[in-house]
């Protein structure tokens, strides 16, 4: 369903737009995909609505058939990338999984603050975006999803998530048609 309405309390989470992350070869360029989450944290931010950087340290426990990244990460992988320009007001959240909401705060912050729906964007559409777009789904928030703020490592996952998976989660919309709904 495209984005229809913005509730009064609604707050922008950012996922992973950090350098390690920004830095890997994606489906789609990540500059964009960063310039996009820039303008969308300045309008919440304008509007004085909640803005939340995520940043992910490292991984869940657990055996996978993927091979996972090996040696040590540069020191500066889990940076927010700058041109997110990070306010004092803005929530952080660094995560060990894939979402946002499993073992951080996210969740009571967003409570805290009356939240009632969430924007997402960032990278992995089909990793870090999905698991917390379905994990804000499951706590009850209203989800909306920015189809262009978002981009994987793999174009079928990314594909997959924006037109079977987000469709049931809530709403998705443009950069410009979110900061339009924002007024």
């Amino acid at each position: 369903m495209t984005a229809t309405t913005l509730d009064a309390k609604t707050a922008l989470v950012l996922i992973d737009l950090q350098k390690g992350i920004t830095g890997l070869p994606c489906a789609h360029p990540t500059d964009e995909v960063v310039e996009r989450g820039a303008r969308l944290a300045a309008a919440f931010r304008a509007r004085e609505l909640p803005v939340v950087l995520v940043n992910v340290t490292g991984g869940a426990p657990g055996r996978t058939e993927a091979a996972r990244p090996g040696g040590t990460p540069p020191a500066d992988w889990a940076e927010l990338v700058p041109e997110l320009d990070r306010q004092p007001a803005d929530i952080l959240v660094t995560k060990q999984q894939w979402g946002a909401f499993h073992g951080t705060g996210l969740d009571l912050e967003l409570r805290r603050r009356g939240v009632t729906q969430v924007v997402f964007a960032g990278i992995a559409t089909s990793i870090g975006v999905e698991s917390s777009a379905r994990a804000a789904h499951e706590h009850g928030y209203h989800v909306t999803v920015v189809t262009d703020a978002v981009t994987d490592m793999d174009e079928a996952a990314h594909r997959n998530s924006l037109e079977k998976i987000f469709p049931r989660l809530g709403e998705t919309g443009t950069t410009e048609a979110v900061i339009e709904l924002l007024g």
